[in-house]
């Protein structure tokens, strides 16, 4: 095996047979609508405590510059819209208050990180409510922490202390509305959201959860049985997928229940904000521009224009037609490693076309491409019971939930393949990384 250093050098070896891993962990993800993976992973990600502190430290930090760089395209929302270029269908669910709008729009994030050559590279940043991850690493730690005796980071634990904050700052009971549907998740069971309100209450905070026609109980009611707070588990172009009315959700916002991540996320979340951010703003400071070319890798906004490229400056459009090799092209906007083109794995004619398409739109972009470190891991086969030692190139997500880490959804390729890591586009598998 060929684990680079940033890994260490330790691994959970499996401490019971197959079968028994594989039962445990379907019996704990079960009537959610997680996917089958044709691999399941018989352990979690070990990482020394020095990098899984590095993880979170720079997430963190650059969570902080990807807000500052989004808010500062424009003064007011719509400006902001107009920017971006936000399709139609985003133009909406947002709260009257601005100021609520971009205080909360980053309470809930999950970057997507490779470990490159030189360590941690941010790929993106996912910024919403509605992000994979809690749910997943709640029910893959149920296992680990029986298996290996580890007392990991919680998920649903940060979320509930990032909600007792927001009650206190906005003066309202600490009830919180979890919104969603079991429609998002394919199943009948709500189990998908349950498990996270059960978990609040357990810990004496209560919580319901909402499908949208049953909202108006969140705020049509007592003001003591009232939500101030609430959790918007959805996305717009999901539901819009389904046809779901989302209009009971502007109602409940309208009425003083705030869902967190605010609308003002989706330009958080755009891969546009990280093109300006690796760009530089003017107002970054000596620190900030060296976390940013440490962490982010080379990122522009796509359009016929001239950048910079390591100590160059080259015609953009140009540069990235001709480099395609070392380059990926990304939408603005997309989910599951969708509208996501990777040079090297593209027709040079494909590529072109698709380069100079996006340009004329102004709402992709294009990165450099960073090849994945790999560590050890042990798998279980779906359709066997010897598990094995791979070697496995992990997407490591590191959850946020206001200022708590909420521990590490990792996905990964059980043959090592890299690329498009995505468990519902690709069939990757998922576990969870953990300090030791």
């Amino acid at each position: 095996m060929t684990t680079h250093p940033w890994f260490g050098a330790y691994s959970f070896a499996p401490t019971a047979p197959a079968p028994v891993i594989r039962e445990r962990l379907h019996y704990e993800i079960r009537d959610t609508g997680w996917p089958y993976q044709p691999f399941l992973p018989a352990a979690p990600i070990a990482l020394p405590r020095a990098s899984h502190a590095e993880l979170f430290r720079a997430a963190s930090a650059l969570l902080d510059l990807v807000r500052r760089t989004a808010l500062e395209t424009a003064d007011t929302t719509e400006g902001r819209l107009k920017a971006y270029r936000m399709p139609e269908s985003e133009h909406r669910l947002f709260v009257a208050d601005q100021l609520l709008e971009e205080r909360y729009a980053d309470r809930v994030a999950r970057p997507d990180v490779v470990i490159g050559p030189d360590g941690p590279k941010f790929l993106e940043f996912n910024v919403s409510g509605a992000l994979g991850g809690p749910i997943e690493t709640h029910c893959r730690m149920a296992v680990w922490r029986d298996l290996y005796g580890i007392d990991g980071l919680s998920p649903f634990g940060a979320r509930a202390a990032m909600f007792r904050d927001l009650c206190v700052e906005l003066g309202v009971s600490p009830r919180v509305a979890i919104v969603g549907s079991a429609r998002d998740q394919g199943v009948s069971s709500t189990r998908y959201f349950d498990l996270e309100s059960e978990y609040f209450g357990a810990l004496g905070l209560h919580a319901r959860f909402f499908e949208p026609e049953d909202l108006h109980g969140a705020w049509d009611c007592a003001p003591e049985s009232r939500y101030g707070v609430g959790l918007r588990n959805f996305t717009i172009p999901d539901w819009e997928g389904l046809g779901i009315d989302m209009a009971p959700v502007q109602e409940a916002l309208d009425h003083g229940c705030l869902l967190v991540g605010t609308q003002t996320s989706t330009f958080l979340s755009s891969k546009v904000t990280m093109g300006l951010l690796s760009e530089g703003r003017p107002w970054m400071t000596t620190a900030e521009r060296a976390l940013v070319a440490k962490y982010l890798p080379w990122t522009r906004v796509l359009t016929d224009r001239r950048t910079t490229w390591e100590d160059r400056e080259v015609d953009l459009l140009r540069f990235t037609v001709d480099t395609q090799e070392r380059l990926v092209l990304k939408a603005g906007l997309g989910m599951s490693g969708e509208q996501v083109m990777i040079g090297r794995d593209t027709a040079p004619g494909e590529w072109e076309s698709a380069v100079t398409a996006a340009a004329e739109v102004g709402t992709s972009v294009v990165q450099e491409h960073v090849t994945p470190q790999t560590c050890s891991l042990w798998v279980i086969p779906e359709e066997g019971d010897e598990a094995h030692q791979a070697e496995v190139a992990p997407v490591l997500g590191p959850l946020l939930f206001g200022s708590h880490p909420a521990g590490i959804m990792t996905r990964f390729y059980a043959d090592g393949k890299t690329g498009i890591v995505s468990v519902y586009g690709g069939s990757a598998s998922d576990t969870c990384a953990v300090a030791v």
